[in-house]
């Protein structure tokens, strides 16, 4: 609870400080990620530098391997010899001279590719074919010829192209794996007829010596084509696959004046380089795992531990500056919130900053008005409550007084004196209970007789078909109750609660709840049907026959106005069920 009382006699420094610290808070971390940001940035622009020159050189291996490709095929290309070899019917003797022959020239165009491990597989139109080592490239003639790669050979014949192949290994012998092999038709320049296909084929291992130098743990080489099909890379499980978003970055790079663009890939943020193949139609792409290329860049342990210390710094700064600030106006609404326990007579004190006593003056001024319109309202409020009183007790209704007189000289003349005087001591006695009582509250005891009086004399001018029943717990004899509460009631079920039952009762109910009275009017007349929401009863048009000006809707907002919107009436009536009414008050005893 003392926790609670400090923290609300101190909102606004709580404010003050935790507005103050979050925006220290988020300046900081604005101002180190933006520096972590242009870090970065820098790292990776001046890093693309380094690494193009890289990827220049890794193309220009690339290129070499490449002119040496072109060298070789331009030997089999210009060999007039080949041509008549791959073309020419020929018998059993001439083919053994053919083949001795062919590979004098293969072995010959072999010397240009020496620098690579590369097989060299020719397949002319009458069948023959050669192959400079028939394990390096496990595949037969049969498949070669009935293969992707020969079919997208002879659809472009007059381009040296590059293709991926898989080889599985069969036996000891035949090695197996991933293959780039380069291919090129052989077709007569004139006639444009194809005579044969070349083939050259290098292992994948043997390709990847061009870049594995330049490669390490999250920096890694990717050579694709321009179908998305990763030829080649130092990551083995993506050769042989397709993927489209590598090929994306890549063009993205292609048609981009920016060196490397940052995307993800495999769950990773990476750095991607590349650098176009016109020879191979291939992409080289570079990916570096961001995370690995920056660790170390920034301490971020260093940065961590500063701001640490120069959060704590200026908390403690700003923890004192704004208690200092806010000591002032605290104490002044501290004072401002203990003033009604002193009924607003005690002034609060005048010092702080000068806000705060202007604040103080102005705050002692306004209670010395308001103690002063305070005390000429009770004074108004008392004068009010006894002149409604007053004129509530005069409000005798003059058709009533006729009627009842009426009635006791009937009963004169019929010689019943003794119920005349009867019915006259009623009449007298109800009336000084509410003409001559000047007070607002009265006991239940004494309404209750007011009460028998009203009965009395009714049942005496209209008979005793309704019988009207008390029951009063014992302890509520002397609880004091607005003065005429159960009368309007009792008066509303007399005269319109019969009208199609001859007989039927009325019971006056009163006992303690707890701390509250309950005075319910109950019958078992007509009743009524009440709308949805509706709290009290119609009003009544026989007004010459009631005992005073009280309205019965009147006593709900009186009880209200008196003790609050927790008291009140309730009504409860079902047709030809009766009616219930319900009065809830404070229970005071007039022995306190």
């Amino acid at each position: 609870m003392k926790i609670r009382d400090l923290l609300k006699h101190n909102s606004l420094f709580v404010i003050m400080f935790n507005f103050t610290i979050i925006s220290i808070f988020f300046v900081s971390f604005i101002i180190i990620w933006t520096t972590i940001r242009m870090s970065e940035d820098f790292f990776i622009d001046k890093f693309s530098i380094t690494n193009t020159k890289v990827i220049n050189r890794v193309k220009g291996d690339f290129e070499s391997f490449h002119s040496s490709i072109v060298t070789a095929t331009n030997e089999l290309l210009k060999s007039g010899n080949l041509k008549t070899i791959l073309t020419s019917e020929q018998t059993n003797k001439e083919r053994m001279t053919a083949y001795y022959n062919l590979n004098l020239l293969m072995e010959r165009v072999k010397s240009t590719v020496d620098g690579y491990d590369v097989s060299i597989n020719v397949i002319g139109k009458n069948g023959i074919s050669y192959s400079t080592d028939r394990t390096y490239w496990p595949i037969s003639d049969a498949e070669l010829k009935n293969s992707r790669i020969s079919s997208n050979t002879l659809d472009e014949p007059k381009k040296l192209m590059y293709q991926y192949d898989k080889r599985t290994r069969l036996n000891t012998n035949r090695i197996g794996g991933a293959y780039i092999v380069a291919s090129k038709a052989f077709m007569e320049r004139l006639s444009g007829k194809i005579y044969g296909t070349m083939y050259i084929a290098i292992q994948e291992n043997e390709f990847a010596k061009f870049y594995s130098n330049f490669t390490s743990k999250g920096n890694d080489i990717v050579l694709i084509d321009g179908n998305g099909f990763i030829v080649s890379s130092n990551r083995k499980e993506l050769i042989g696959k397709k993927d489209k978003e590598l090929l994306s970055h890549a063009e993205t790079l292609k048609n981009n004046t920016n060196h490397y663009v940052t995307e993800d890939f495999l769950g990773k943020e990476h750095i991607f380089f590349s650098e176009y193949l016109p020879s191979y139609d291939m992409y080289i792409l570079n990916m570096i795992d961001k995370h690995t290329a920056i660790q170390g860049l920034v301490d971020k342990r260093e940065l961590a531990q500063t701001l640490l210390i120069i959060f704590f710094v200026v908390l403690i700064v700003v923890f004192f500056g704004s208690k200092k600030l806010t000591n002032s106006l605290s104490r002044l609404v501290k004072e401002i919130a203990n003033v009604s326990k002193t009924n607003f007579h005690q002034s609060i004190s005048v010092q702080g900053t000068y806000e705060t006593r202007k604040i103080s003056i102005a705050f002692n001024s306004m209670l010395e008005e308001l103690q002063d319109y305070v005390e000429k309202l009770i004074s108004i409020q008392k004068q009010k409550r006894n002149a409604e009183l007053a004129a509530l007790q005069q409000q005798i209704n003059p058709h009533f007084l006729y009627n009842t007189l009426t009635s006791i000289k009937f009963m004169v003349q019929q010689g019943s004196k003794e119920e005349a005087e009867e019915t006259t001591t009623a009449l007298i006695s109800l009336l000084q209970n509410t003409v001559g009582q000047v007070n607002e509250t009265i006991t239940v005891k004494q309404e209750v007789e007011n009460l028998k009086n009203y009965v009395f004399i009714n049942q005496k001018r209209y008979g005793t078909r309704i019988h009207v029943n008390y029951f009063i717990a014992s302890d509520c004899q002397d609880c004091l109750i607005p003065k005429l509460i159960l009368q309007p009631y009792i008066e509303n079920a007399f005269f319109h609660g019969f009208n199609r039952k001859q007989n039927g009762y009325i019971h006056v109910l009163i006992w303690r709840d707890h701390a509250t009275l309950i005075c319910e009017v109950v019958d078992n007349g007509d009743g009524m049907s009440l709308s949805k929401g509706e709290s009290d009863l119609p009003n009544t048009n026989r007004r010459q026959e009631r005992f005073t000006g009280i309205g019965i809707r009147n006593v709900h907002e009186r009880i209200q106005l008196i003790y609050g919107e927790e008291y009140g009436v309730s009504i409860e009536s079902e047709l030809d069920e009766g009616t219930k009414i319900k009065i809830s008050l404070p229970f005071e005893n007039d022995s306190n």
